[in-house]
């Protein structure tokens, strides 16, 4: 019901599964699992999951109007160190913002129609971002799925070079496991952690994705960027060398972009095995917002209302705010914790978590016995 809008294509694939019905299901659901149902079909009714499209329209054209100015930047005042710069920092700014903006087609926000929005994903993640939008939703509808749950969320599974949360830390140092010093993990995270996940991890995850599963289709959506990014800025350049290391800089910029809006909201939380939680609960015990504002809309993608965001995934972002007071209510009822911070704090939050995960393996590693 979450990941889904069109349940009738739903229903065709999860036919064959049926091996039977549950007696007396409806008088054995959680009360919180049927108020949140109550608050679904209530956002539903008032129209929360309709999009607006002159709000996604002026979203993705910020982003060539960005690609435009870091154009005439090189264009007008040549090629020197502060045009470099500025014009690598305006292109950072673009990529970060279709970032935002391919997000929201690829959980079928902004169209009625299913295929639509996956065509439209197909077209900006892959032309304007150089990435595969097969193999984002394989990501990332798991990380939805499953938040912060370990062995399924794939944003956190990183066990060989970070370890997160206040559990598997303990578990992997009474163990002896790993062979990274974690304790200082909050100090290599700024040469391992949003340094490498753009520039490298990702291009080589991508890569191996496409050619794994021969999806030529993808490949091909993200070769075009290429083509268009060396049409439109090498000749700027004095050779391949120097348009490459304008591009990993404009990766290296949006990456801790993004590990900082993305990890925000899930890294200083609750992080475990899979406990079998109700959907509404999972998501609280591994989310938080950051504060609401004009700003941190913009900067984040309207992710910082992450709870919301992961209560109702097909929910267009400018929703959000109208869903936020009935989600706190909810929360209020159920003694749920509703986390919200500011945002430099959550972002802060990212290495203060590191360090007390580091810590906990440190002392479970030196503990005898």
């Amino acid at each position: 019901t979450a990941m889904h809008n069109d349940k009738l294509i739903v229903e065709k694939y999860m036919k064959p599964l049926l091996c039977g019905f549950v007696e007396d299901y409806e008088e054995n659901i959680p009360p919180i699992v049927r108020d949140f149902r109550k608050l679904r079909q209530f956002a539903e009714d008032s129209g929360w999951f309709r999009a607006d499209p002159f709000f996604f329209f002026k979203y993705l054209a910020q982003c060539y109007l960005l690609e435009l100015s870091a154009l005439l930047t090189l264009w007008f005042c040549g090629v020197n160190p502060v045009s470099f710069l500025l014009a690598a920092a305006l292109m950072c700014v673009s990529q970060a913002q279709v970032g935002w903006a391919q997000h929201d087609y690829g959980h079928l926000c902004v169209f009625n129609s299913r295929r639509l929005n996956h065509v439209a994903h197909e077209f900006i993640v892959g032309h304007l971002k150089g990435a595969s939008s097969h193999w984002w939703n394989f990501r990332h509808f798991l990380h939805h799925s499953k938040p912060n749950v370990a062995g399924t969320d794939p944003d956190i599974s990183l066990p060989y070079i970070f370890l997160l949360g206040d559990k598997l830390p303990v578990e992997w140092g009474r163990k002896r496991r790993g062979f990274m010093p974690y304790n200082w993990q909050h100090g290599y995270f700024w040469l391992l952690g949003p340094p490498m996940l753009l520039p490298v991890y990702f291009h080589y995850e991508n890569l191996y994705f496409l050619l794994k599963r021969r999806d030529w289709r993808d490949l091909i959506w993200s070769l075009s960027f290429f083509v268009k990014f060396l049409y439109l800025f090498n000749h700027f350049f004095s050779s391949w060398w120097i348009t490459f290391g304008f591009y990993m800089l404009i990766r290296y910029l949006e990456s801790h972009w993004f590990v900082a809006c993305t990890q925000m909201s899930h890294l200083p939380m609750d992080i475990d095995h899979d406990q079998r939680r109700d959907w509404f609960t999972q998501q609280l015990r591994s989310t938080l917002n950051a504060e609401p504002g004009w700003f941190n809309d913009w900067f984040t993608g309207h992710l910082n209302y992450q709870i919301e965001h992961h209560l109702f995934p097909t929910m267009p972002r400018h929703s959000f705010s109208l869903a936020q007071p009935y989600v706190k209510s909810l929360c209020s009822k159920y003694s749920l914790a509703y986390t919200e911070k500011p945002l430099a704090t959550a972002m802060r939050d990212i290495i203060r978590s590191l360090q007390r995960s580091g810590s906990l393996w440190f002392e479970a590693y030196h503990t005898p016995g």
